[in-house]
């Protein structure tokens, strides 16, 4: 067979035809060697394995993956029936048993490999007469790809030599070379055919993908698979695959200095949950995922806009299936709570007792203006907005409402006014809900942030919709920099296990997490821990708070981009995250690939919802109180 050469993939009548999708992928050419082929300027040779090692551990494959040369492994099982299997050992232990027999009476010393074998083999027959095992014949074949017919030699030797460190003994596939590679093809065709017979513990063993960083499914996940891929194991190569809703809580940190890959590896995993069902909220400082929200038809909110308003007054209403609509009893109670943090917010300080005690009163009679009572039947009123607040502050006989209502001028009448001088104008809804706040001013950052969690958290906190959702809050520094607000997202991080819900919070700016009380009680209530690349100035409290050892601290300073450490508490582990080129174009955001990806859209078309003064997206306020629910009717 020598020089025999085979053409495929061209046509006698139509040479000029353009290739069919089919004809794409067939060489131009194929030389068949008795020992190798050249497949279209490359050169492969296939091997089958035909010896294996009497004892292995799961994952005892993988080093056949991690070769840097490119090698197919190819594993081809066939269940074999039950009472065929019961036969076939029956047969093979008399085999053995007359063996053995005949040797003792003869007196010659009993083969040691007969008898590993004849034990092995009333093991097995034991577990499958229990029905703890079935058995299988599977085919391991290895086909090995180079450039030229002399780097085939090297890598055939390189490989062989591998093999064979992991005891399994490789035959190479001599004048049936196009066979072992056809076999070799992810078509499903065996046209080797020597195959071995494996049991159900063997064989799952044998799975070259197995490897101690994939977790147990979990048992109460139903319909997709649980859990997001992460990456690989920087130091084995295995596959990183974690679920943080198989956790106590399932709340998680992503730390890193800028140019890490802090914002890819949320917007990976984002996607990826998206998958499995799971309803994503996301505030985005920096507009950066308004392309992922478009490709997968999510909801953008784009704060900063000219009609987008939020109305931090909108009493916690909930919209039942059966269209009725609920409230909690303490509702009004919990807004006028909440518009403590909301005042603390906007001034950037903390109230003093004088100025806590005339908000308070305030904010009952702004609400009795509006009709709104603790009678549930007034609720559904609409609701008094932040200037009626500041109006009734500046009609105080106090000094201290007075100068409240002064401080409130730039948001209720000045510069700052756009993002509440109305009703609440958007329902975000949706599978993924993005909120923009890149075109919100600097000043009032933190507000729309904290005003957009407590939006997110009315969709989360509603009893009437049981489901899985995240919440992402990226760059929380923005939020965290203010007591009231690291309060806010600190009360949000402990109640969000009782909701089904998670909440990811990912910075750059460490020192305003870790350097509060607050702040590292959110790290401490998240379950799973994402260190990327740190700074050298941080590195020591990194080290403090996660109780580094040596190694993972020098690993930390010189990780590349996208590589970094995931703790769950129980195990840590390094890992670099990877994507596919559609999720790379969709997460990436570096500007000289988004600029270079043809007919990628370079804005993103904003609708909005209005809605009617009696039906105003209302924000919930976080409570570990009562969470009764009580019926309204409009009054």
């Amino acid at each position: 067979m020598n020089g025999k050469t085979t053409r495929c993939g061209q046509k006698a009548q139509a040479p000029q035809s353009p290739p069919t999708s089919a004809s794409a992928f067939t060489p131009d050419a194929i030389s068949v060697r008795p020992r190798a082929l050249e497949v279209g300027g490359e050169w492969v040779a296939s091997f089958a394995v035909v010896g294996y090692p009497r004892e292995v551990h799961p994952g005892w494959l993988q080093p056949l993956l991690t070769y840097p040369g490119r090698v197919d492994v190819s594993l081809h099982i066939e269940p074999i029936d039950p009472v065929t299997a019961a036969n076939r050992l029956k047969k093979q232990l008399s085999k053995l048993e007359s063996g053995r027999r005949h040797t003792s009476e003869k007196g010659r010393l009993i083969d040691p490999h007969v008898e590993a074998a004849t034990e092995d083999a009333y093991d097995l027959s034991a577990r499958v007469a229990r029905g703890e095992g079935k058995l299988y014949r599977m085919g391991l074949y290895l086909t090995v790809h180079a450039s030229t017919e002399d780097g085939l030699g090297d890598e055939v030797a390189a490989i062989r030599a591998l093999a064979a460190s992991l005891l399994l003994d490789c035959k190479p596939t001599t004048y049936r070379s196009l066979q072992g590679w056809i076999t070799s093809l992810p078509m499903g065709l065996d046209l080797v055919g020597m195959r071995r017979t494996f049991d159900t513990s063997a064989l799952s063993a044998s799975f070259p993908f197995t490897s101690p960083d994939l977790p147990p499914p979990d048992p109460t996940s139903v319909g997709a698979p649980s859990g997001v891929l992460y990456g690989f194991n920087v130091g084995s190569q295995g596959l990183v695959h974690h679920d943080r809703f198989a956790l106590d809580n399932h709340n998680s940190v992503i730390l890193g200095r800028s140019g890490s890959g802090k914002s890819y590896l949320v917007k990976l995993e984002l996607l990826r949950s998206l998958y499995r069902g799971i309803e994503i909220h996301v505030i985005d400082p920096e507009d950066e995922y308004a392309r992922l929200a478009a490709a997968v038809g999510g909801t953008y909110v784009h704060l900063g806009a000219e009609r987008v308003r939020f109305n931090p007054l909108d009493l916690p209403i909930y919209t039942r299936p059966d269209g009725r609509r609920t409230a909690p009893r303490d509702a009004l109670i919990r807004r006028s709570l909440f518009l403590h943090t909301v005042i603390s917010v906007l001034l950037g300080s903390e109230l003093e007792a004088a100025e806590r005690a005339a908000l308070d009163r305030a904010i009952a009679a702004t609400y009795q203006r509006a009709g709104i009572t603790s009678d549930p039947r007034t609720w559904t009123r609409p609701a008094p907005l932040l200037a009626d607040l500041a109006e009734v502050l500046a009609g105080s006989v106090e000094p201290a409402g007075i100068e409240l209502a002064a401080r409130l001028h730039p948001y209720v009448a000045g510069a700052f006014s756009g993002l509440f001088s109305g009703p609440t104008s958007t329902r975000p809804e949706g599978h993924l809900v993005v909120f923009s706040l890149r075109d919100l001013a600097d000043e009032i950052k933190p507000i729309g942030t904290l005003l957009n969690l407590d939006a997110v958290w009315r969709q989360v906190s509603n009893p009437a919709i049981r489901k899985r959702r995240l919440v992402v809050v990226d760059e929380a520094w923005l939020l965290m920099k203010e007591p009231a607000g690291a309060e806010f997202l600190f009360r949000m991080a402990k109640a969000s296990r009782k909701h089904w819900a998670g909440l990811t919070v990912a910075t750059q700016d460490t020192a305003d997490v870790l350097g509060s009380d607050l702040g590292q009680a959110v790290v401490a209530n998240a379950a799973t821990q994402v260190l990327l690349r740190q700074a050298s100035q941080a590195i020591d409290e990194i080290t403090r708070t996660f109780d580094l050892s040596l190694g993972e601290r020098q690993f930390l300073l010189s990780a590349d981009r996208g590589q970094g450490l995931l703790s769950t508490g129980r195990q840590r582990v390094a890992f670099q995250s990877i994507a596919s080129p559609v999720e790379h174009e969709l997460v990436t955001s570096n500007p000289a690939e988004i600029a270079g990806y043809a007919g990628t859209a370079q804005g993103t078309t904003t609708s909005y919802v209005e809605l009617g003064a009696d039906d105003t997206a209302i924000a919930d306020s976080l409570d570990d109180g009562d969470t009764s629910q009580i019926e309204l009717d409009a009054a």
